[in-house]
C-alpha cells in the first residue's frame, strides 16, 4: 500500500446530503472515537468525489490515502501501517480514505481488514472506504457499515447539468441528456461533452444514439467480459432481455433457452462440443445458472441470481454490455429471444426482439419491406388492449415501430403514441423526446393535435402550466374537425391548466360554450388503448356538464352550476375508468361535497393502480388529500399526501408533487413542527414560482401563515394573509384565497387591523352564502363575532357552533370553542371559559393539532385549571407533551447537548431549540437538571406501577390456578 498527502480542492456536489451527513458524523466523532465507513455505489455515481469532500472537510488532523502499490501488491506490512496510524492519532485524529478499494488484491484487502480490526476506538483513526457496487462486497469489507449512493434525484441532476453547461442548454436537450444519464452525474457529464455548442444549444440534431457505447464504457470503467464465451454470451443475453422488461431483473429460463439458440447444441461427432447443462432450479444458488460444458459455470461477478430471476447488480453496467458489443452479437442475442418467445406466445415481447434483431431501416426494396412489416405488426399489436402489456412496454414498441417507419405522418403518429404511453406509465422525461420526435408538419392535422394535447399533459403535471395551456388550446384547434370530442376534452384540459394559473379570464374564455359535435370518434390513426385516448376516457357528456358547471361556478351563478355538476359527481358513482373518477371528485369538491370527493377519488386511486397507470396515482391521492384538508381530517390528508408526494416524484410530475407538498404544510401547521411546515413550503413555492402553480403556491403561504398563527405569532399571520385575501394584483389563486380569510380575520383582529378584516368580510359572506364550502357558514359567523361589540359578541359564537354541529369537523369547531372561551376569560366568566376550553382542547387533541392545543392548555392554566387528564405528577406532567417533545426530553435527560439531540433525531438545533422553550413552559421547569429529574421521577413511577401490576397479574394467576 502507498500513501500521499491531500490537496485539497474544491469539491461540488448535488442531491448528496444525506450520505455527506453520514460522512459528517463519522469527522465530527473522530477527535472522540475512531469508525469506519463504507460507500458504495455503481460506476459514475459520485464515490471518489464524495471522498474528496470528506477529506476537504476534515480539519482535525491528517488526511492519508491508501491505495495498492504499483504492481497491485501491499508495501507495507500489518504492523508497519497500525504503526504509522497510532503514532499520527496520537497526536491528533487521522482520517484514512482507500477509493476503489475493489481493485486491490487479495493480500491488500487482508492487510488493511487485520489492521482495522485490530485498531481501537480510542486510536482515533477514521476508515473510509469505497468501493463499486457494480459488483459484490468483497468479504473483508462486508463488516464495515455502508453507505449507498443511488443515482441522483431529478433535481440534483438538472442542477449538475446547469452547472455543467453553464445554463445554455436548449430546454428539449436538457430533458434528453436528464433523462438519458438516468441520474448518473458522470455519465451526465460525458454526455454534455460529447455534445458540439450547436447541438447543446438545440441548433442541430443530437447524435443518435446519446449514450453511445463509448461514452457508457468511459463511465463504466470499460466493457466488461466474462471469462468465457458463455460468461460473455450470458451478459449480454441478459443485457438484452432487460430491454424489454419493467423491472430491472429477467427470467433465468428465458435466458436459458435463447443461450441455447444462440450456441446449439452440436450434433455427435468425435469433435463436439459439450451440450449446455440443466436449467436453473428456483432457489438455486450462485452456481445454478448452467455452462456449455458437462460442468455448470459460476454466474458472472455482474450478475445477481435470485430464485429464478437474473439481473445486473448495475444498471450502467447492463447498458454498457449491451452498447458495446459487436452489431452481430446482438442481433442474434435478440434473435435468440424472439424465438424463445415467440413459440411461448409473447406476442409483443416477441415482436420486439425480433425487431431488434433485424437492425435499422436499409436501403434494399426487400429489407425495406420487411422492416415496414414489422412496424405495422408492432403497432397493432401495441394497440391491442387485449395483449397484456404494461404503459412502458407498449411505449417501447410504439417507438421502435415508430423508427422502422419510412412514412412521416405514420411515424409522427407513432412517436405519439409511444409518447403518451410513456406519459401513462409516469415517465414524462421519456415522453419529451418522443414528443419532439413525432414533429412532422406533414402528418395530418388530427396526429399534430394528438401530439400537442399529450405534450399540453405532459407540461401540466410537469412544467410551466402556462405553456401547457397554449399547447391544449393549440390540440383543440387541430382536432375540431376530425375528432370533436377529443377537442372537447383538450379545451377542459386547457381550463385545467388556465385553473393552476390563477388565470380567471382565461379559464373562463377556455370554458366558453363549443359547437355541438358528432359523437366521439377517436383521432384518425389512433393506435392507443381505450384508457389512453382522451375522447375514450372522457365521455363526451361528462366533458360538458364539467365544463358548463365550472363555467357557471366561476361566473356566480350557483343554480346553473349544481345541475350539471352533480351529473358528474353521479356518473362517478357507477364509473370505472380512472379519468372519469378523477372529474367526479373534482367536481365534488366544486360543490362542496367533500363525501362524494373521498369516495371518487378512492375509487379513482383503485382504479389507477388497477390498470397499473402509475401517472394517475398520485392525483387521486392529491383529490382524496384534499377532501380531506377540507373536511378538516388533516392526519388522514397528510396520509394522502405523503404518498401522493412519493409517486408524483417517483412519475416526475413536480407540478403534482408541489400541490401534495402544499396540502403536508397545512396539515402541518396545526402541530408543533415549524421546521416541517417550513420545508415543505419552501419546496412547494420553488416549483410553484418557475411553473406558474398559483394555487399550490396560495395554498403554501396560507400554510406558512396558519403556522404563525397557531404559535401566537398573529402580526406574522396578517401580513402574510393580507397579501392573499386583500384586494390587489398579488391577491391569492380566485378559488382558494376565500379559504383563508378566516385565519386573516382572527390574525388581523389580534394585530388590531380590524378595518382589514371587515374589508374582505363581505365577499366572504357571499362565498359561505354560495354554499361549496361547508364550513363558511360557521366561520362567517366567528369572524363576525371577532369584530362585533360585547353585546353581539356571545350570540355570534353561539351561533357559529351550532352551524359547526351541522357542517362538522373537528378542527374548526375546536378554534371557534378556544376564541369563545378566550373571551369568556377576558370577561371574567371563568366557568363557562373553563367548559369552552376544554372542548376545544379534547377536538384539537382528537385532531392532533398540538400547537393549538397548547394555546388551550395555556388558557386553561391561566383560568387556575389543570387540562383534563393531566395530574400533578411526572408522568401525568411529561403526558402534556407531543411525541416529538418527549424524544428531545429523553436526550437531554441523559446528558446529550442540543447538538447531539439535533444529530441523533436527524432535526435541526433550531428545531431542538423551539422545542427545548416550549418543554420548559409547560412542565414549568427552570434548567435541565430539573427536567432531568423530572425524567427520573416518571421513570421510577413507571417502574413502581409496573411491579404492581406485575404483583396484581401474577395475584389474578394464583387466584385462577386455585380455581
Amino acid at each position: 500500500m502507498t500513501g500521499e498527502t491531500t490537496v485539497r480542492t474544491a469539491v461540488r456536489i448535488h442531491g448528496r446530503s444525506t450520505q455527506r451527513k453520514a460522512l459528517r458524523a463519522l469527522l465530527d466523532g473522530l477527535p472522540h472515537h475512531g469508525g469506519h465507513l463504507l460507500v458504495a455505489g455503481e460506476p459514475g455515481l459520485g464515490r471518489t468525489t464524495l471522498l474528496r469532500w470528506a477529506a476537504r472537510s476534515f480539519r482535525a488532523g491528517p488526511v492519508l490515502h491508501l491505495g495498492p502499490g504499483p504492481d497491485g501488491g501491499a508495501h507495507v506490512t500489518v504492523e508497519q501501517l497500525l504503526d504509522t496510524l497510532r503514532a499520527a492519532s496520537a497526536a491528533a485524529p487521522v482520517l484514512v480514505c482507500a477509493d476503489d478499494a475493489h481493485l486491490w488484491d487479495a493480500p491488500a484487502r487482508t492487510a488493511l481488514d487485520r489492521a482495522v480490526r485490530r485498531l481501537s476506538t480510542a486510536d482515533r483513526v477514521g476508515l473510509l472506504l469505497s468501493v463499486a457496487s457494480d459488483r459484490a462486497v468483497a468479504p473483508e469489507f462486508a463488516r464495515l457499515p455502508v453507505v449507498h449512493l443511488d443515482p441522483l434525484a431529478p433535481s440534483g441532476a438538472a442542477a449538475l447539468l446547469d452547472d455543467a453547461t453553464e445554463g445554455v442548454a436548449a430546454p428539449a436537450v436538457r430533458e434528453q441528456l436528464l433523462a438519458e444519464a438516468e441520474g448518473n452525474p458522470a455519465l451526465l457529464v460525458a454526455l454534455v461533452r460529447r455534445l458540439s455548442p450547436a447541438e447543446l444549444r438545440g441548433h442541430r440534431p443530437l447524435p443518435r444514439p446519446l449514450a453511445d457505447a463509448v461514452a457508457l464504457a468511459e463511465v463504466a470503467g470499460g466493457a466488461p467480459s466474462g471469462p468465457s464465451a458463455h460468461a460473455r454470451d450470458l451478459l449480454l443475453t441478459v443485457a438484452a432481455a432487460g430491454r424489454a422488461e419493467d423491472g430491472t431483473d429477467v427470467d433465468a429460463g428465458l435466458v436459458h433457452d435463447a443461450l441455447r439458440h444462440l450456441r446449439p447444441e452440436p450434433g455427435p461427432g468425435p469433435h463436439a462440443e459439450p451440450g449446455p447443462g440443466p436449467r436453473a432450479e428456483p432457489g438455486a444458488g450462485p452456481r445454478a445458472e448452467p455452462g456449455p460444458g458437462p460442468r455448470a459455470e459460476p454466474v458472472p461477478e455482474h450478475l445477481v441470481l435470485a430464485g429464478d430471476r437474473l439481473r445486473f447488480r448495475s444498471p450502467l453496467v447492463r447498458r454498457t454490455v449491451h452498447a458495446t458489443a459487436t452489431p452481430e452479437r446482438r442481433r442474434a442475442a435478440h434473435r435468440a429471444l424472439a424465438e424463445v418467445l415467440e413459440t411461448g406466445g409473447h406476442r409483443l415481447t416477441g415482436l420486439l426482439h425480433r425487431s431488434w434483431s433485424l437492425g435499422g431501416p436499409e436501403p434494399a426494396p426487400a429489407s425495406a419491406a420487411r422492416l415496414a412489416a414489422v412496424a405495422d405488426r408492432l403497432a397493432a399489436v401495441a394497440a391491442d388492449g387485449a395483449v397484456p402489456a404494461s404503459h412502458r412496454l407498449r411505449a417501447t414498441a410504439y417507438a421502435r415501430s415508430a423508427e422502422l417507419t419510412a412514412d412521416g405522418a405514420r411515424r409522427a403518429e407513432r412517436y405519439t403514441a409511444a409518447a403518451e404511453q410513456a406519459l401513462l406509465a409516469g415517465r414524462p422525461d421519456r415522453a419529451r423526446p418522443l414528443l419532439a420526435a413525432a414533429r412532422d408538419s406533414a402528418a395530418p392535422a388530427a396526429v399534430r393535435g394528438r401530439a400537442e394535447w399529450v405534450r399540453g399533459v405532459t407540461e401540466l403535471r410537469d412544467g410551466p402550466v402556462g405553456d401547457a395551456h397554449q399547447s391544449l388550446l393549440l390540440a383543440a384547434s387541430l382536432l375540431a374537425a376530425d375528432a370533436p370530442a377529443d377537442a372537447a376534452a383538450a379545451a377542459l384540459a386547457a381550463a385545467d391548466a388556465a385553473w393552476a394559473a390563477g388565470d380567471l379570464p382565461a379559464c373562463l374564455a377556455t370554458l366558453a360554450p363549443q359547437p355541438p359535435h358528432r359523437p366521439e370518434n377517436p383521432a384518425p390513426g389512433s393506435d392507443g388503448p381505450a384508457d389512453a385516448r382522451g375522447a375514450a376516457a372522457h365521455p363526451a357528456a361528462v366533458v360538458h356538464d364539467h365544463r358548463v358547471g365550472m363555467r357557471a361556478l366561476l361566473e356566480g351563478r350557483l343554480d346553473r352550476a349544481g345541475a350539471p355538476l352533480g351529473q358528474v359527481v353521479e356518473r362517478g358513482r357507477t364509473e370505472a375508468r380512472p379519468q372519469t373518477l378523477l372529474r367526479s371528485a373534482a367536481a365534488a369538491l366544486l360543490l362542496g361535497d367533500v363525501d362524494a370527493a373521498r369516495s371518487g377519488g378512492a375509487r379513482a386511486l383503485a382504479a389507477a393502480r388497477q390498470l397499473g397507470s402509475d401517472t394517475l396515482v398520485p392525483q387521486a391521492l392529491e383529490y382524496l388529500a384534499y377532501a380531506e384538508l377540507r373536511a378538516g381530517r388533516h392526519p388522514q390528508a397528510r396520509t394522502h399526501a405523503e404518498e401522493g408526494l412519493r409517486t408524483a416524484l417517483r412519475t416526475g410530475q413536480r407540478n403534482t408533487a408541489a400541490h401534495h407538498r402544499a396540502v403536508l404544510a397545512l396539515a402541518a401547521s396545526i402541530e408543533e413542527e415549524p421546521d416541517v411546515v417550513a420545508r415543505h413550503v419552501t419546496a412547494a413555492l420553488d416549483t410553484a414560482r418557475r411553473h406558474g402553480l398559483a394555487q399550490a403556491a396560495t395554498l403554501a403561504q396560507w400554510a406558512a401563515a396558519r403556522a404563525d398563527l397557531g404559535r401566537g405569532r398573529p402580526y406574522d399571520a396578517a401580513d402574510r394573509l393580507g397579501l392573499l385575501v386583500l384586494p390587489g394584483p398579488a391577491r391569492g389563486h380566485f378559488a382558494v384565497w376565500r379559504l383563508a380569510v378566516p385565519c386573516f380575520v382572527e390574525a388581523a383582529v389580534l394585530a388590531g387591523r380590524q378595518e382589514d378584516a371587515r374589508a374582505v368580510l363581505t365577499d366572504f359572506a357571499d362565498w359561505a352564502a354560495f354554499g361549496a364550502d361547508p364550513q363558511a357558514a360557521a366561520q362567517l359567523a366567528r369572524c363576525h363575532a371577532l369584530l362585533a361589540p360585547g353585546e353581539h359578541a356571545d350570540a355570534l359564537y353561539r351561533r357559529a357552533l351550532d352551524r359547526h354541529d351541522e357542517a362538522g369537523g373537528d378542527f374548526e369547531r375546536a378554534r371557534t370553542a378556544l376564541l369563545y372561551g378566550k373571551w369568556l376569560r377576558r370577561r371574567r366568566r371563568p366557568r363557562e371559559a373553563r367548559g369552552r376550553l376544554g372542548t376545544a382542547l379534547a377536538g384539537f387533541e382528537r385532531c392532533g393539532a398540538g400547537v393549538w392545543a397548547a394555546q388551550a392548555r395555556d388558557e386553561l392554566r391561566a383560568l387556575g385549571a389543570a387540562p383534563q387528564g393531566t395530574g400533578t405528577g411526572a408522568p401525568a406532567r411529561l403526558g402534556l407533551l407531543t411525541p416529538q417533545q418527549l424524544r428531545i426530553v429523553r436526550h437531554v435527560a441523559e446528558g446529550a447537548t442540543n447538538r447531539e439531540v439535533a444529530l441523533a433525531l436527524g432535526v435541526s438545533t433550531r428545531t431542538v431549540d423551539y422545542h427545548l422553550r416550549k418543554v420548559f413552559a409547560a412542565l414549568g421547569v427552570r434548567s435541565r437538571l430539573e427536567l432531568a429529574r423530572m425524567v427520573g421521577e416518571a421513570e421510577q413511577d413507571h417502574e413502581v406501577q409496573g411491579a404492581r401490576e406485575t404483583r396484581r397479574v401474577g395475584s389474578y394467576e394464583k387466584t385462577g390456578a386455585e380455581h
